[in-house]
């Protein structure tokens, strides 16, 4: 495998290049295993029900009322940090998928990684 620029970084071309043919496919078919997951897609009121979950259980951990909680639901843009703290709530964590063109989808972070 050849490195890449002065970083001393192998690509991931390079990596899947060197693999055997049967551990690419494995590799790939998990890949778009995990990207079909990702493409699922559901509102807030889907997921709290799929969590059996009432509006107003989810406004008591919240700390707020059961309207705030509908109204979030029907809001078309809410902030990113009320649906991080309500899906916390649910029990689970955001995780923001970016797809840019010609790269593959990536993870939005927060902060920069160290």
């Amino acid at each position: 495998m050849k490195k890449t620029g002065t970083s001393g970084l192998v690509s991931f071309e390079d990596v899947m290049a060197a693999l055997p043919e049967k551990r690419r496919k494995d590799i790939e078919a998990r890949g778009a295993e995990l990207l079909a997951k990702i493409d699922r897609r559901m509102t807030l009121a889907e997921m709290r029900k799929g969590q059996k979950i009432s509006q107003a259980a989810l406004a008591e951990v919240l700390g707020v009322g059961q309207m705030q909680i509908s109204r979030l639901e029907k809001r078309k843009d809410p902030r990113f940090s009320t649906i991080q703290r309500t899906v916390a709530a649910m029990g689970g964590t955001l995780t923001m998928v970016v797809k840019l063109p010609n790269q593959e989808p990536m993870v939005l972070v927060t902060e920069p990684a160290s």
